[in-house]
């Protein structure tokens, strides 16, 4: 009798192996489009394991780059060059690479990392989070860099009078408002 019972859950184990392979291979578990809701197993584990990530890994030392405006400036500046196509400026409108982008990059005008720990901003910079579209700055940007765009993205709710007129000028670097929709058959 137990042997028959373990060998049910083997087969039981199995058919569900077997079931989910055919199922992501034939593209029905998952869905590959930008434009899909992700379903809920997706959002939980990678939750889940970004959160434990940034547990273990994020640094828990103090920003070493000091809190002045010039340090604001140069951490708005480099926030335009970097980050503002997919995660916006101050007025919160996304940009039309934030409107298709999978997984919905937080628009930081509205939505912004203030609560966050430094460490963890510079860990999200620098490492990127896999599966969005949220890339690692490890080669393109040094790491007093990153911690400048984190000092930045730490204060941007209480910047001093020069720093917030900057961070108020910030133009989007990619449209606000969609293009004019083109014909689909090429035609006039």
């Amino acid at each position: 009798m137990l042997k028959g019972f373990f060998a049910g859950i083997i087969v039981t184990l199995a058919v569900a192996l077997l079931v989910g392979y055919v199922g992501i291979t034939q593209g029905l578990l998952i869905p590959a489009n930008a434009d899909a809701s992700p379903p809920s197993l997706e959002r939980w584990a990678a939750s889940r394991s970004l959160h434990a990530t940034l547990r273990r890994e994020a640094p828990k030392e103090a920003n070493p780059v000091a809190l002045t405006d010039a340090n604001l400036m140069s951490g708005i500046k480099l926030y335009g060059e970097n980050c503002a196509a997919c995660h916006g400026v101050a007025n919160g409108a996304p940009s039309t690479i934030a409107i298709g982008l999978y997984q919905h990059a937080p628009q930081l005008g509205k939505h912004g990392v203030e609560d966050d720990p430094e460490g963890v901003t510079f860990w999200k910079v620098k490492h990127g989070i896999r599966l969005t579209g949220m890339p690692a700055y490890t080669t393109t940007l040094s790491d007093q860099q990153i911690w400048t765009v984190a000092l930045f993205l730490k204060h941007m709710d209480s910047l001093p009078p020069g720093p917030d007129r900057a961070w108020r000028a910030l133009k989007n670097p990619v449209a606000i408002a969609p293009p004019a929709a083109v014909p689909r058959d090429g035609g006039e």
